[in-house]
């Protein structure tokens, strides 16, 4: 299937990324970081856009000092949106922006992480291990290189900064930060090692459960159940804490429409369902806005969809 699709005219392309931009509190430029990377609250907290109302709750003082990304498995729009086995999701999703034309890249899973952590498919088209990408740019990179943190944290890794292709139910096919050369082994996490001290998270992380709590194996309601029990504390505390989580799935069920569910919660998050159509690439893309950091590959020209405001135009 084709990567992205391309837009009918730049004046449609505006007016979807603008819908978006309303939808959240704007965020200033990147933040001073702390030794640890997280970034240090701005004094000031940043304008709304011209002419859209504040959103609810407290305005957001700089660029989120916490942004999660989950990434399940294999499910299609449709089939989480109207399971009766996702009670936890579809609450979240009544307080998120949620994108209601979300599509992943291609087929199969491994080509689809890659785009999402580096820009890139980087030539693969398949599931396999090892992958060995170098030093190539990606986000971990990116956000290191900036003074600001990342972990990625995988359910039934081995262990830090294991290079292991399975385990369990753990895949190294659906973790993308384990094939980059420049990414410190201390970045590459079990899942148990996520902090229940959630201010002490780095600036960005990727949690990827196992093969049954993904969805990938198992169902809706399995993931959903898992969601519930390791992410609701961390949705309740972002809300007030500056920070956001990002749920998204990497691909759906095998179809051709590889319609997924991509939501966005958190501070300063205005919930409401927008038909901007957008891929792994601009959530990709939307990260980077938050923190001030150049677009890396297709991301390039992926819309902007606007989760944070930084210092810039909202169009491409």
């Amino acid at each position: 299937m084709a990567r992205r699709p391309v837009h009918a005219d730049r004046a449609a392309h505006l007016t979807a990324a603008a819908v978006a931009v309303l939808a959240l509190a704007a965020c200033s430029a990147p933040p001073r970081t702390t030794a640890t990377g997280s970034p240090t609250p701005s004094a000031v907290a940043a304008p709304s856009p011209s002419g859209s109302p504040s959103p609810s709750g407290s305005p957001s003082s700089g660029p989120p000092a916490h942004i999660v990304v989950v990434v399940f498995e294999n499910k299609s729009y449709r089939q989480v949106t109207q399971s009766g086995q996702a009670p936890w999701l579809h609450d979240l999703m009544a307080s998120s922006l949620v994108f209601t034309d979300s599509h992943a890249v291609t087929h199969p899973s491994q080509p689809n992480y890659l785009a999402l952590f580096s820009g890139s498919t980087q030539g693969v088209t398949d599931d396999h291990c090892p992958v060995s990408l170098g030093d190539r740019p990606n986000l971990a990179r990116q956000l290191m290189d900036a003074g600001l943190g990342f972990v990625g944290y995988a359910e039934e890794l081995p262990g830090a900064g294991s290079h292991a292709c399975g385990a369990g139910g753990y895949a190294a096919k659906h973790n993308p930060w384990a094939d980059f050369a420049n990414v410190p082994a201390s970045a590459n996490q079990p899942f148990s090692a996520f902090p229940s001290t959630f201010d002490s998270l780095p600036t960005v992380s990727f949690v990827v459960p196992n093969l049954c709590h993904d969805m990938h194996d198992c169902s809706v309601g399995t993931g959903d159940t898992w969601a519930a029990e390791h992410l609701d504390g961390y949705r309740r505390w972002a809300g007030s804490h500056r920070s956001l989580l990002i749920v998204t799935f990497d691909e759906d069920d095998n179809s051709s429409a590889n319609q997924i569910l991509t939501l966005v919660a958190g501070a300063g998050v205005r919930p409401g369902q927008y038909p901007q159509r957008i891929d792994h690439y601009a959530v990709l893309r939307a990260i980077e806005d938050c923190y001030g950091l150049p677009a890396l590959g297709a991301a390039a020209s992926a819309p902007r969809i606007g989760i944070c405001q930084p210092g810039t135009s909202s169009s491409p």
